[in-house]
């Protein structure tokens, strides 16, 4: 099973849902780091459950506790260990399907592939492991900050109900400020009584979380199998229940010309290259060209729903699953830090692969003007 992610800054994440508790080392960040255990605080608290009647009510106050790796205040350098422990578990809520497998769960899958699974909540394959990356993913956002990077993110679409502004008219510090994190307050307002609705039919339902990135230089990125887009596919697609990753133009680019799409470079009053457009959102060859980079991830409907549904037992035998425990009937709301988490930790480890490829580039040409080549 893989549960590390990374090459330079390095994460692992550990635990299971209905666990004593989850947690991740962080391996590769770098020493001296300001350790902002409030601003890792705030992040866990944007994803942790039972924050309104459209979210699970499970609850979990998901403060973390610091084993290793920071000294006063600091980074050092070392591994840095995190944990964070489970206190509203309910197992009870799951010994119905100790032998069924639940539609559109990892039930069948684990059990197929491993021998066995842990059925409370779905162990190892419960979304609550997230709460780790998103841990993990402050850290790396602290580093990013050092760098002028920002990341946000925030819901789009829910359902059939899709925000028709692109993020250059939105404020997307309003995100925060409502329950669904859309920016726009009037779409927001829709979107929650969509959930809310879906929820009281004992039903789920998808959405679409986007993400803006600004502030990363040109540069990050390592081709030609680590292209910068390509590590945030794989990091997006990595996150539960998600379905589907674009970035800059997306799907709806092959509706365009290549005499629309090309993004014609300019050069700016500071002196800097830059693109008249950004169809390829902001990565180009899978390396980032300066611009803001932009990307959308889509969510499935919560497999866990509240009503019964046809399945089988590990027996083959045919079976009505239903739906019972503690579930969100959209996981778009709570989703959003999670793409921001991952987003950051696929930078930080960019960040710091690139400035290792800048070492070793002026190592080398100091080499050659010595004559040592």
């Amino acid at each position: 099973m893989s549960s590390t992610y990374g090459t330079l800054f390095k994460i692992s994440t550990f635990g299971e849902s209905h666990g004593p508790a989850i947690g991740v080392v962080i391996d590769g960040c770098p020493a001296g780091l300001a350790f902002d255990t409030a601003f890792i605080q705030t992040e866990l608290d944007r994803r942790k459950p039972g924050q309104s009647r459209i979210t699970t009510q499970r609850r979990e106050a998901d403060e973390f506790e610091v084993l290793s790796g920071v000294f006063e205040g600091q980074t050092q350098g070392t591994p840095i260990a995190l944990l964070i422990r489970n206190t509203d578990q309910r197992s009870k809520d799951y010994s119905h399907i100790a032998e069924q497998f639940r539609p559109s769960h990892a039930d069948y899958t684990y059990q197929a592939k491993y021998g066995s699974r842990d059925y409370r909540g779905g162990g190892r394959s419960s979304a609550r492991e997230t709460a780790a990356r998103v841990a993990a993913g402050a850290v790396a956002k602290l580093l990013l900050q050092q760098q002028g990077v920002q990341i946000q993110a925030y819901v789009s679409q829910v359902g059939t109900l899709t925000l028709q502004k692109p993020y250059q008219a939105l404020n997307l510090a309003l995100a925060e400020e409502n329950a669904v994190r859309c920016p726009d307050p009037e779409t927001a307002e829709r979107m929650f009584q969509y959930i809310d609705d879906t929820r009281k039919r004992g039903d789920s339902i998808g959405g679409v979380v986007d993400c803006v990135i600004t502030g990363v230089p040109v540069g990050w990125g390592e081709p030609v199998f680590d292209k910068l887009h390509a590590e945030l596919g794989k990091a997006m697609l990595s996150i539960n229940a998600v379905k589907g990753f674009e970035y800059g133009s997306g799907f709806a680019g092959v509706e365009l010309y290549g005499s629309q799409h090309n993004d014609e470079f300019y050069t700016d009053d500071q002196g800097r290259v830059r693109t008249k457009t950004n169809h390829s959102g902001g990565i180009q060859g899978g390396i980032s060209n300066g611009e803001d980079i932009y990307f959308r991830v889509a969510f499935k409907p919560v497999a866990t729903i509240m009503q019964d549904q046809d399945s089988v037992d590990v027996h083959g035998q045919p079976v009505t699953v239903s739906g019972k425990g503690r579930h969100d009937p959209c996981v778009v709301p709570r989703a959003v830090p999670i793409v921001e988490a991952m987003a950051a930790l696929v930078l930080a480890d960019m960040y710091l692969r690139n400035k290792v490829a800048q070492v070793a580039g002026a190592a080398q040409h100091a080499e050659k003007e010595a004559g040592l080549l």
